[in-house]
């Protein structure tokens, strides 16, 4: 049985040690009285707050059960937000803000109590547009509406694909879709004016099939701004996910095998020279974007996960040192799934980690990035993605996700314009600072018994699909089989079957259709003389690093060649080579990926 297939059998282990543990509450009353006195000290110690209208509320809402039978079900079944299996939530209080003096005056019978300090906002908005100082302009004007600067970024498609801006046929794409990457003095200029080191700024970059060679560049241009004392302190991720590249989005630039050893070559050594680092964010956004349904969003992005922690455990890299180091990243769509779908994800993580991996508590814990659905943006009147955003931010926020991005109601046409980029900030804004639903209280609006049903139902399924992954070999066997693609692909056909025969009501498309024009709006491209712009950069760097990047790169061809782990030997090629260079080098060793037919 492989790591996944005991995943299952823990799963559901887990679930009859539960049914145990109720069972167990009612019939031996020493236990049942134990766990009504913890229940009631957990009641008693909750802090309480009130809304800017008085009302006093919890800090945190726990159901209203005396009984130990069902205190054993909640309490073993879903775990108080931060504790084990972390269904409620991976940390105990998220996006409460501080309890005032008065409040915490009033709750301690007249003495004043420290206040509960308020934590890092959750928001996490994406840019990524023509050249790097363009950017860096869109990302200064995004974190003048956050407390805390958190930049994700997107990169043109030369970059996804490991070209420089100068190979044969890319100029119309340079800057187009994102943000052009070739060197490390463009990674230098893409960050200027922000403080790389800082505990309260963090840096997030979507990209996969380069994505250690990116990331080299991420750390050289910091040394070069900061000096090497700030490698340590560096906070961030990067996407690096190759196995949903293989299933859903297909930018692989070099084989399966060769991309997960770059991989985990770069996850060792952040590992242990980058505490602050999530070296990998296993995503299943793009595998929802792909067309995927909620369940096989979680599944493959849950198995691709335990796969790469039995990988990175076959290099030799202890559990409890890079599993605090993982990060995912789910779609949030419309569909009844995602009510409880990071929720189920969440506790079928942690006890996968404990009871396969024999993780502790900090790599027990899914850390997720969640964002609005792309898919779900129409194009006829394009303004109602407005309220389809919003409903998607509550269902995010609902499964209580660590972070989030808010999509901007103009994305089918372009890249965003800053008015509709700043109303997609401000939607999270106003649900979490202007609304009470989320800042008074943890668990608002969970448990309802629809929740619970849906938490049921979708848990059942994703066992279901790691099942058949399991009798296919595997995670790497299934893809290998193109099982994750074509049933990826299947989904997204009976997707698109039910809005052109209406059983799935799109509202303006198929549904109350009105029938004005779709609007003019103003596209988002990149000028002809920015893109020749950033070609005679790369050449004038080229030129001035010729002698050096020929060493540099013979150096990194060798470290492969050897078996080493190479990412020491990337760092110094990002120094003196552009990402085109480094890529092309490293395919004359291990070959350029094709398509499985």
């Amino acid at each position: 049985m492989s790591k996944l297939g005991q995943v299952v059998e823990s799963v559901e282990n887990y679930n009859k040690f539960v049914l145990d543990q109720v069972k167990r509450a009612r019939t031996d009353q020493k236990f049942g009285r134990e766990l009504l006195g913890r229940w009631n000290d957990v009641k008693a110690k909750i802090p309480t707050t009130r809304t800017p209208t008085g009302l006093p509320l919890p800090r945190l809402a726990l159901p209203e059960i005396d009984e130990p039978g069902e205190i054993a079900r909640y309490l073993f079944g879903e775990g108080l937000p931060g504790e084990f299996p972390y269904l409620n939530a991976a940390y105990r209080e998220m996006y409460l803000e501080p309890v005032r003096e008065i409040e915490s005056f009033e709750k301690n019978a007249g003495k004043a109590e420290t206040k509960i300090p308020q934590l890092e906002e959750p928001t996490r908005l994406f840019s990524g547009l023509m050249l790097a100082e363009d950017t860096n302009e869109r990302f200064h004007y995004l974190t003048r509406h956050q407390r805390t600067h958190r930049l994700s970024t997107a990169f043109d498609g030369p970059t996804l694909y490991g070209i420089d801006s100068d190979a044969d046929g890319v100029f119309g794409k340079i800057g187009e879709g994102g943000v052009a990457i070739d060197t490390v003095e463009d990674m230098v200029r893409l960050y200027d004016g922000f403080d790389l080191g800082s505990a309260n700024f963090s840096a997030s970059m979507t990209i996969s099939g380069p994505a250690p060679i990116i990331m080299a560049m991420y750390i050289a241009a910091a040394k070069r701004r900061f000096g090497p004392k700030v490698v340590p302190k560096l906070r961030g991720t990067i996407q690096a996910d190759i196995f949903k590249e293989v299933q859903a989005q297909n930018e692989t630039i070099f084989p399966i095998e060769p991309s997960l050893r770059f991989l985990t070559d770069m996850v060792e050594f952040t590992t242990r020279e980058m505490p602050r680092w999530y070296p990998i964010s296993i995503s299943g956004y793009h595998i929802g974007e792909a067309g995927s349904t909620p369940v096989q969003q979680a599944a493959y992005t849950l198995s691709n996960g335990f796969a790469y922690a039995e990988m990175f455990a076959g290099r030799g890299i202890p559990t409890d040192q890079f599993g605090p180091r993982l990060s995912f990243f789910l779609d949030c769509g419309l569909d009844a799934e995602y009510i409880a779908l990071a929720r189920v994800s969440r506790r079928i993580w942690a006890i996968g980690m404990r009871e396969v991996f024999g993780a502790g508590q900090r790599a027990q814990l899914l850390k997720l990035h969640t964002q609005t659905s792309g898919r779900s943006l129409i194009a006829a009147e394009f303004k109602n993605n407005l309220t389809r955003t919003a409903a998607e931010l509550v269902l995010a926020y609902m499964n209580a996700t660590n972070s989030c991005h808010s999509n901007s109601a103009d994305e089918p046409f372009t890249t965003p314009s800053e008015e509709w980029i700043r109303l997609a900030a401000h939607g999270q804004a106003i649900l979490l600072e202007e609304s009470g639903i989320f800042k008074h209280t943890m668990n608002m609006l969970s448990g309802s018994p629809g929740m619970k049903a849906v938490e049921r139902a979708v848990e059942a399924a994703i066992l279901d699909e790691f099942r058949e992954i399991e009798r296919l070999g595997g995670v790497l066997a299934a893809v290998e089989e193109r099982y994750q693609r074509s049933q990826i692909q299947n989904a997204a056909h009976r997707y698109e079957q039910q809005i052109y025969n209406g059983t799935r009501p799109i509202i303006g498309l198929n549904r109350y259709r009105d029938d004005e024009e779709i609007p003019e709006v103003k596209l988002a491209r990149t000028p002809r003389s920015k893109q020749q712009l950033q070609v005679d950069r790369l050449a004038k760097f080229k030129k001035k690093n010729a002698e050096k990047a020929t060493g540099a790169l013979d150096k990194l061809a060798a470290a492969v060649e050897r078996g080493e782990n190479c990412f020491p030997m990337l760092l110094e090629a990002a120094e003196v080579c552009s990402l085109g260079q480094i890529t092309g080098r490293l395919q004359e060793v291990v070959g350029r990926f094709r398509p499985m037919v």
